[in-house]
């Protein structure tokens, strides 16, 4: 699908504001709103708009410590990487988790309810037959930057 200059600033404008009014984005982007309705519904069924939501604050919701942890496997094949991978998944408190290239295999962030909670988690994925070789902890002392999930339009190239 190809997105012009009307498009990128729909999607910009819903990234950051999902509640905006059909009037007030019509306004926003110079169109009327009739044609801006049919352009984000477009933009939904081709799959670039997945939904709408709500942005949650989970300090507020429950309290919780980030760390983020290197993680190098012993083996590096599939099966390793496939088992390592089932373990995040199941569980909760890893939150994130990339595969990474350049000296580890992966980045993971863990949101226990202590250090001492993160602790025990980790000890119990070393006794696992997951193959940790190594890790490397990192506590968050603050956050600088959270992720505000909005995009701007020169993420984008319009037509």
């Amino acid at each position: 699908m190809k997105l012009d200059r009307y498009d990128l600033k729909i999607i910009e404008i819903l990234s950051r504001d999902g509640r905006i009014t059909k009037s007030k984005l019509a306004e926003a982007i110079n169109l009327s709103v009739s044609p801006c309705w049919e352009r984000v519904r477009r933009l939904e069924k081709a799959g670039i708009i997945e939904g709408y939501g709500a942005r949650l604050n989970p300090e507020v919701l429950r309290p919780r410590t980030p760390v983020w942890v290197q993680i190098e496997l012993k083996s590096h094949n599939a099966e390793s990487f496939a088992r390592f991978e089932a373990l995040v998944h199941d569980t909760p408190e890893a939150t994130e988790c990339v595969a990474v290239g350049g000296g580890v295999d992966y980045l993971v962030k863990f949101e226990a309810a202590s250090i001492d909670a993160y602790q025990r988690l980790i000890d119990a994925w070393l006794m696992s037959d997951v193959g940790i070789e190594r890790y490397f902890t990192y506590i968050v002392t603050k956050r600088v930057k959270r992720p505000d999930g909005g995009f701007a339009a020169g993420d984008f190239v319009a037509d």
